[in-house]
């Protein structure tokens, strides 16, 4: 079942969120499982809001390839994170590319 992601990890920075980018590259090498991926800052804290397939598809992005990346850029902290089943999905006709 697919589930939404809302995750806030306060003391994120843009900078900080753009070396994990870089390094993970999930833009290129799509996860399995990702449908979609909204990020942005408020209030000193990175916000996301992802669709997954599934949550055991971000678990395992998150332990196999974020986690190795969080660590070697020396990133502290930790998100809050919660899922909630996906209800229904709409995706505007002229959405596309990467923003």
């Amino acid at each position: 079942m697919a589930v939404v992601l809302s995750l806030t990890w306060p003391g994120l920075t843009p900078d900080d969120y753009d070396t994990l980018r870089n390094s993970v590259d999930w833009e290129n090498d799509q996860p399995e499982g990702i449908v979609l991926h909204a990020a942005w800052f408020d209030g000193g804290a990175l916000h996301v809001t992802d669709v997954w397939n599934a949550q055991a598809d971000f678990e395992r992005f998150f332990a196999e390839r974020l986690m190795p990346a969080i660590k070697q850029a020396g990133i502290t902290g930790e998100p809050e994170s919660t899922f909630s089943p996906m209800h229904r999905r709409f995706v505007a006709s002229k959405v596309s590319g990467v923003g």
